[in-house]
């Protein structure tokens, strides 16, 4: 005989040694806990003792929209177990997070701040070509992850971030850039192997609910750009749970009564998945030593990450933040380390915001200033990170990946009572060292920016409203910044390049370089870039070089217009002698018009291909 909705409720209590009236609280629940399995029991239990108990008040009796509430279940289960230490613990640290903005707890108190340890490097010289050699020795015991959680939204562009053109010569697309990238580097790395190297370097690409499915599509539909598809992990990132007030209590989706509103959580969950994936001690087990974080709009990324590496190395530090000089109350955070009276102490990112009143509470009345070099003591962030396998498998077997959260709630007013709309729990990738112990060897290391950072992050109208002299961070500066490095890195291997001109592309005034650009597979390294050139090389203003080879040597060439060297199967070329023609031009375009692509119209120009010479021998 079939047992009564009672009789399994029942039942299922008893398999839980659970008591009934845990829900007398929630009676609209009660009534329909027959509908539950002993988990979804477990998990309702959970939200009650949470103060959860709004999320019921509008169940009907059983029978009416059974499928709904056994859909709001799912969804709370895949909140709880996507979440490290599972919802109550999510509910928990809000309450505690949410009391502290409240008062305006200051997070630092008991902080002093000072200059960490770090080397900053001079691009070209013998330093950094020790530590770049260096790196790229150690890279084949690295593995490298990029969050690419992002829509292009913000910058004018409806496509995944990852798919937009770094740069318009070639079109070569940020993910086929950093696959290039790394590839070269597994190449590199191997030929100072004795012998047959077989080892591939793993690539992990974090990504969100907008942006999977997308990435997928642009991997298959370019045969992974050259990379073994065995090489490339995809984990899928989770949003969490938003909070309606101060009591943390979940906000309830206003157009689904049964499902909870949900945001994302920040690029911080990179260090959860890839621990609960069980990479992290694959990689351990087959002798890698790095792991290498980067995010997804850096064009210049890869021109810093050898020599970084190979300070890693050589410092032995368990953390390494990329970083970039900068100038003091310049809106980028600022690595820091903190001393907490009680003898604590790390080594972090602290927000500009925070920085300048942080050294003005503690004795330094001036606050954030400009030294003897002409920038800040406390190098800029940029959210590179390079971490040594063994500590981190260490520490996240304590942390289970958990990252120190914070929140940011948009009050109605100053009372602080009811916010304008749901917030969240937010945490960030570069926070990874809040919870290291004192004796971590964290560090980092300084480049210039020209050399490794230009992100592309803000839309043209947003960009034109930069104060001049400070960076556009946009498409057009994105991709000029390119073009100015591989022009400033020629130089330093001794060809004339010409200087650039100004030009206004949707209204950003940028330094225009001759469009110079090459295959990581080229010139990976300085040394390496130095070695293909020689005797007296020149190339004018208006001049477009596009290098696809690997073997290219360029020797007394004279460039002014446009040459693309394109070997058949990596020949050896030899590119010397007057290369005159009327070569590619850029022509202003404007962003509002709908005729052009997106993502040649956010950057205010296009590419008019009048004349060039090609060799692929």
């Amino acid at each position: 005989m079939a047992s009564t909705p009672l009789q399994s409720t029942t039942e299922n209590l008893s398999k839980l040694a659970i008591n009934a009236d845990f829900a007398s609280s929630a009676p609209n629940l009660q009534i329909n806990l027959h509908l539950l399995s002993p988990q979804q029991i477990e998990l309702a239990k959970m939200l009650l003792e949470s103060g959860q108990t709004h999320l019921f008040e509008h169940w009907p009796e059983p029978g009416v929209e059974d499928e709904e509430k056994k859909a709001f279940f799912e969804q709370v289960d895949r909140l709880n177990s996507s979440y490290p230490g599972g919802l109550a613990s999510y509910i928990k640290s809000a309450r505690e997070l949410l009391a502290d903005s409240k008062t305006g707890k200051n997070p630092f108190d008991g902080f002093t701040p000072s200059v960490p340890e770090g080397d900053v490097l001079t691009y070209g010289d013998d330093n950094f070509t020790n530590f770049e050699d260096t790196g790229v020795r150690e890279a084949q015991k690295a593995a490298f992850v990029l969050v690419a959680g992002g829509l292009g939204e913000r910058l004018g562009y409806n496509g995944i971030k990852v798919a937009l053109p770094a740069e318009t010569t070639t079109g070569t697309c940020f993910l086929q850039q950093y696959i290039e990238s790394i590839l070269a580097l597994q190449e590199a790395s191997c030929s100072f192997s004795q012998g047959e190297c077989q080892r591939q370097i793993p690539f992990v690409i974090m990504t969100s609910d907008d942006t999977h499915t997308r990435t997928i599509e642009l991997l298959e539909s370019n045969s992974y750009f050259g990379m073994e598809p065995t090489q490339v992990k995809l984990l899928k990132q989770e949003k969490v749970a938003c909070l309606d007030d101060n009591d943390a209590r979940l906000a309830v989706d206003l157009r689904n009564k049964y499902k909870i509103q949900t945001k994302p959580h920040g690029h911080g969950d990179v260090h959860a998945l890839l621990f609960s994936s069980g990479l992290l001690k694959v990689w351990h087990d087959a002798g890698l030593r790095w792991v290498l974080f980067f995010q997804d709009t850096n064009g210049l990324l890869f021109k810093a990450i050898p020599a970084a590496l190979g300070v890693s190395a050589t410092r032995q530090y368990h953390v390494n933040s990329l970083a970039v000089p900068r100038k003091a109350k310049e809106a980028i955070g600022g690595i820091t380390k903190l001393t907490h009276d009680d003898g604590r102490s790390m080594v972090i990112n602290v927000e500009y915001n925070q920085l300048d009143p942080l050294l003005r509470a503690t004795g330094n009345p001036e606050g954030d200033v400009n030294c003897e070099t002409g920038f800040s003591p406390f190098p800029g962030n940029i959210n590179q990170l390079i971490l040594e396998l063994g500590p981190y498998i260490e520490e996240l077997t304590k942390t289970r990946g958990a990252i120190k959260e914070f929140v940011n709630p948009k009050y109605k007013d100053a009372s602080k009572t009811s916010f304008k709309s749901s917030t969240r729990l937010e945490c960030m990738m570069q926070d990874y060292p809040k919870t290291l112990s004192p004796s971590a060897r964290v560090g980092f290391t300084v480049m210039d920016a020209w050399l490794g950072y230009a992100p592309v992050k803000n839309n043209p109208e947003d960009a034109a409203k930069v104060p001049k002299g400070n960076p556009y961070h946009s498409a057009t500066s994105g991709e000029m910044a390119i073009y100015r490095a591989n022009s400033l890195i020629l130089r330093k291997a001794g060809v004339q390049v010409a200087d650039p001109v100004l030009q206004v592309f949707n209204g950003q005034e940028v330094e225009v370089w001759p469009r110079i650009t090459w295959k990581p597979k080229w010139g990976l390294t300085f040394s390496e870039i130095k070695r293909k050139v020689s005797g007296s090389c020149t190339i004018s203003q208006k001049s477009t070089m596009v290098i696809k080879g690997r073997n290219v040597f360029l020797k007394d060439l004279s460039l002014d217009g446009a040459l693309l060297i394109d070997p058949i199967e990596d020949a050896e070329v030899k590119v010397q002698g007057s290369v005159q023609n009327k070569g590619w031009i850029l022509e202003n375009v404007d962003y509002k018009d709908a005729s052009v692509p997106e993502e040649i119209r956010i950057r205010g120009f296009k590419i008019n291909k009048i004349e060039q010479l090609e060799k692929n021998k």
